[in-house]
Parts: C-alpha cells; sequence; structure tokens
C-alpha cells in the first residue's frame, strides 16, 4: 500500500501560474495514469490561460469562491462545484475579486507534466 498525506508534500509552482502540493503522480505515489494535486490561487490572483494536450482534468473547489473560464465560458465556483477540462480546451482561473484563496482539488489524466501544458496568453509581468 502506498500513502501519502498533503501535509507532507512541498508545494510547486506550475507553468499556469498556480501553486500545488501533488498527493499523488508520477513523482510521489507511484501512480502513472493520472496525478491528484491541491490547487491553491491566491485572492486578488489568476492563472495563466492554457491547456494540455493530453491531459483530462478535474477541478472539485473546497473553499474560496471565483470564477472558471472553459472555452469562451465563463461560470462563478465556490465549494462543493466541480468542472470538467477535457484535452485540448483552454482554461483559466479567476480569483482576482476574491477576499481569500481559491482552494481546489485537481485530478489529471494522464499525471499532470509540465510538458503537456501549452500556455496562451502571457505571463503577467508583475508577478
Amino acid at each position: 500500500m502506498d500513502l501519502a498525506n498533503l501535509d507532507e508534500r512541498e508545494p510547486f509552482t506550475t507553468l499556469d501560474g498556480s501553486t500545488i502540493r501533488e498527493i499523488a503522480g508520477r513523482v510521489t505515489l507511484p501512480s502513472q495514469n493520472q496525478s491528484l494535486a491541491e490547487a491553491v490561487v491566491p485572492a486578488g490572483g489568476q492563472t495563466i490561460a492554457h491547456y494540455h494536450r493530453a491531459s483530462e482534468e478535474l477541478y472539485f473547489f473546497l473553499g474560496g469562491a471565483g470564477r472558471v473560464r472553459v472555452g469562451d465560458e465563463w461560470r462563478d465556483v465556490r465549494a462543493g462545484d466541480c468542472v470538467v477540462l477535457p484535452p485540448g480546451v483552454e482554461h483559466k482561473l479567476d480569483n482576482s475579486a476574491g477576499a481569500e484563496p481559491l482552494v481546489l482539488l485537481c485530478c489529471c489524466s494522464p499525471a499532470y507534466s509540465h510538458e503537456d501544458t501549452v500556455l496562451t496568453e502571457e505571463p503577467d509581468p508583475a508577478s
């Protein structure tokens, strides 16, 4: 049995600018076909628009409130919401109006990798 605890994971920044702690994936627990991570977009922040060539993602929101864009459609999100992000579809998280961090679980299949991430806008030089 392989077991991990979120509190034992070191955070890192993904290409889209969110901070994540991977619970299971290629680098952490021996999961080859999917990954699971906690992601945080700070109050006042947003991710860089991007898509994944191969990975389907699930975003399950645990705390805070914000907005998500999938393709051209924006929706408000809050704790308890789940969004499916198909491969090849541009998406972005926005917490610019939030007073607290937007916290979510992100499940990717196949497992997350920087190489599968394609940025579709320029990073904010102020970040």
